[in-house]
């Protein structure tokens, strides 16, 4: 689909057909906003933007099959110049800080004004990073609050240490999801992180990382 130079292309990504129909509605209003394309899915956006050539992008993070910070991450390698902005209703820094890397340039919790949603589309089709007051918080404490005590895998998250300590009691994800009020999916995605950035080839070597460095219940 093509469009005037002066448009901006905006695929939207989300699971739920209420908020697909809400989001489009929305930016279709708008003069020089236009909907190229809607996804369903992490792997569905992935094609939609190779196909519909979208300046922005705006990505659900919990879907069926591979996640938005997944997705984000794999349209980014092959298409830089895409702009994608999360639009989610988690919060946790965990998210925020994986979108952040995986290379998203905005972050609005749903529920945001529907102005502030089109000014962001807007913003970062210029180039510019956007987030909502509640994310830019969370970012911003990051950089003002005192450095923690340093602990065994500085390299994780509090979230990733938390979630650590428990697998090193053997823990399923079920159970640490039920201790710490997450998702299984959300512990799994932790568990994906803590594996990467210990170097770990499996869950039973991270366990076995976690236990030497003292963590879990003796």
């Amino acid at each position: 689909m093509t469009q005037p130079a002066s448009t901006i292309g905006v695929l939207i990504v989300d699971d739920h057909r209420l908020v697909l129909d809400g989001l489009s509605a929305l930016i279709d209003s708008v003069e020089g906003l236009t909907v190229v394309g809607e996804a369903t899915s992490g792997e569905q956006a992935i094609s939609l933007t190779r196909s519909e050539h979208p300046d922005v992008v705006l990505m659900d993070i919990e879907m069926p099959g591979i996640s938005g910070i997944e997705a984000t991450r794999r349209i980014l390698a092959t298409q830089p110049t895409v702009a994608v902005v999360m639009l989610t209703m988690y919060g946790e820094d965990e998210f925020v800080f994986a979108a952040l890397r995986a290379g998203a340039r905005g972050y609005l919790l749903k529920g945001a004004q529907q102005e502030d949603v089109i000014r962001t589309i807007g913003a970062v089709a210029r180039g510019d990073a956007v987030f909502g007051p509640d994310v830019a918080r969370r970012i911003l404490r990051t950089f003002t609050d005192p450095l923690p005590t340093t602990g065994p895998f500085p390299e994780l998250t509090e979230r990733e240490r938390e979630i650590l300590g428990l697998l090193a009691n053997g823990w399923p994800n079920s159970r640490i999801a039920r201790q710490l009020g997450l998702t299984p999916k959300t512990v799994a995605n932790n568990v994906s992180n803590i594996l990467t950035k210990l170097h770990a080839p499996d869950r039973a070597a991270a366990i076995l990382k976690a236990r030497r460095a003292g963590l879990g219940e003796p």
